[in-house]
């Protein structure tokens, strides 16, 4: 099967990537080559910039592929584009969507693939939800064939799975941790949360690709654990081998101190996420989360802390949450 992966070394892509070649695949990467990667061998690798769409179609000229799938898709005028580029190029184009795009809050669990679209709080979901309906309404007119792939919040060995962290990535939790420093928690911390690592979630891609059956669907791909936010903090903390000091504020604190988060949080975390992957079990038979949130959130603890080159420090978040800190302090106080 001769597949093109778009994108290749992001949270899920390296994992589709891996697997796909492991599976036997004729796998082409094509990305702007700015980020250093060890791709497997024998993946094949074309350097272009999506946003030249002359510049990507003389590259794949003569090119037929299985699949397609785009990793770096969030416009409806990337979608437009890929419509555009892939009508006769490829078999199946598959589109990584988001489960963040259901309407909040959420009135019936688990939620569904039918389950209502709507979140207007938060532009990224919003685009997506703009670009499934694109795609969808280019296969309804036989443009292009295609499936969507809606994964919940993917995390791997160096990105956690934590809902407030600074510019510089997660390892600002880490740090404060280990500082003995309160890290905040939305809400009580005990409303439920899914959290896939990005290996499971390739193992769903990857049986989607080629696969007849899965053409004009829209996919679920997420763990069935369920776990409380609280939980993923106090892993953190085990892996560190300390106690957190977990501080819990409400959702509208947290954005009045980070605005940047509304958007993540009310469109999506603030909610619970249980969702019903009834499909891509018919669809992809034997396809099971089998990384543990206790066991993935462990591997990338540790895998910061042996990577040097992850350990940004982040000036503007701790003073931010020492702001929060002061304003939670005098709440209390009364």
């Amino acid at each position: 099967m001769k597949v093109l992966l778009i994108g290749g070394t992001g949270i899920i892509s390296t994992e589709v990537t891996r697997l796909a070649a492991e599976r036997g695949m004729d796998v082409t990467v094509l990305n702007r080559g700015r980020r250093p990667a060890s791709l497997p061998d024998g993946i094949k690798s074309i350097t272009a910039d999506m946003a030249d769409e002359a510049g990507v179609r003389e590259k794949l000229a003569g090119q037929h592929f299985d699949a397609v799938a785009n990793f770096i898709v969030f416009t409806p005028g990337e979608i437009e584009r890929d419509i555009r580029l892939f009508s006769d190029l490829c078999s199946q184009y598959l589109f990584i969507s988001s489960a963040c795009i259901y309407r909040k809050p959420l009135m019936r669990f688990p939620v569904t693939e039918s389950t209502p679209t709507h979140n207007p709080v938060w532009p990224y979901a919003d685009n997506k939800i703009r670009c499934e309906a694109a795609l969808t309404e280019a296969y309804r007119q036989g443009k292009i064939s295609m499936t969507i792939v809606r994964p919940s919040h993917t995390y791997c060995d160096w990105h956690l799975p934590v809902s407030l962290c600074g510019e510089n990535g997660q390892w600002s939790v880490i740090a404060r941790m280990k500082a003995g420093k309160p890290v905040f928690v939305h809400g009580d911390g005990l409303s439920l949360w899914t959290v896939t690592h990005s290996r499971d979630v390739a193992k769903g891609i990857v049986g989607l690709l080629g696969n007849r059956h899965a053409i004009g669907e829209t996919v679920h791909i997420t763990s069935d654990e369920l776990v409380p936010w609280d939980e993923i903090y106090l892993t953190i903390g085990r892996a560190l081998d300390v106690e957190p000091k977990l501080l819990h504020v409400s959702s509208e604190m947290l954005c009045t101190f980070f605005p940047q988060k509304y958007g993540p949080l009310f469109g999506d975390m603030a909610n619970c996420a249980i969702f019903d992957n009834t499909k891509i079990k018919r669809l992809v038979p034997g396809f099971t989360a089998t990384t543990r949130m206790d066991e993935g959130v462990t591997s990338a603890v540790r895998y910061y802390l042996a990577h040097p080159e992850l350990q940004r420090e982040d000036p503007a978040f701790d003073a931010a949450c020492d702001r929060m800190l002061s304003a939670y302090e005098t709440f209390m106080r009364g």
